[in-house]
């Protein structure tokens, strides 16, 4: 069976926030097409990966007998990571923006799976995996928008995911999240209601296209 390796990194818990209740509609119609199928879970905002050492990043370019004991020790952590990617058959990331930018676990994480030689480079081991990030923010930075330039979340993930890892990155972004609880936003709610239906829609839609794909 298949398996969902599921990365969420807002610091906001359930659906307080809106990254995670995305792509909670993402696994659970996955988990409808694939009951016996394995989901790889890691929440990098309650237990956070490490940034990357100077004995983390030596270590790739190291031979294992060259190694001291603390680039193996944490060598063997990225290693985990990369071999969750490299199971993978599918992943779900979820990307909330934090001024402009991804959290920086998420970052750390990526960090860690990006090793030149095996997940980047020349035949990356995990290449072609199917990538669906749940990106939220606060306002709308869509295209035509004054805040268009602003948008380093989608940009910088499209870029890395695909050209450094090797992926199939497809984006579900639930914009305008805070024109609920800002009154200078409030005539955006129903872009940000009509935006957020969007989103659960097109998760629910998306994992089952991934569960009919990968079962073919």
């Amino acid at each position: 069976m298949a398996t969902l390796l599921h990365i969420d990194s807002s610091v906001l818990p359930g659906k307080a926030s809106a990254s995670r209740a995305v792509a909670d509609a993402f696994r659970t119609a996955w988990r409808e097409q694939h009951p016996q199928g394995t989901v790889i879970y890691r929440d990098v905002a309650a237990d956070p990966v490490p940034h990357i050492t100077a004995d983390a990043h030596t270590a790739g370019f190291t031979a294992p007998s060259d190694r001291t004991p603390e680039q193996s020790a944490a060598f063997a952590a990225r290693v985990k990571l990369i071999e969750e990617l490299e199971q993978a058959d599918a992943v779900l990331i979820g990307a909330p923006m934090y001024n402009f930018s991804i959290p920086s676990t998420l970052k750390a994480w990526l960090d860690n799976v990006i090793l030149p030689g095996r997940t980047a480079g020349e035949n990356p081991s995990a290449q072609g995996t199917p990538v669906t990030v749940v990106a939220s923010r606060g306002g709308s930075y869509a295209p035509g928008t004054p805040r268009e330039g602003c948008e380093f979340v989608q940009n910088y993930l499209g870029v890395l995911l695909r050209e450094s890892l090797g992926l199939e990155p497809e984006f579900i972004v639930a914009e305008l999240t805070m024109a609920p609880r800002n009154p200078a936003m409030s005539e955006l709610i129903p872009l940000y209601r009509a935006s957020r239906e969007r989103a659960f829609a097109d998760a629910t839609t998306r994992a089952k296209e991934l569960a009919e794909r990968l079962a073919g």
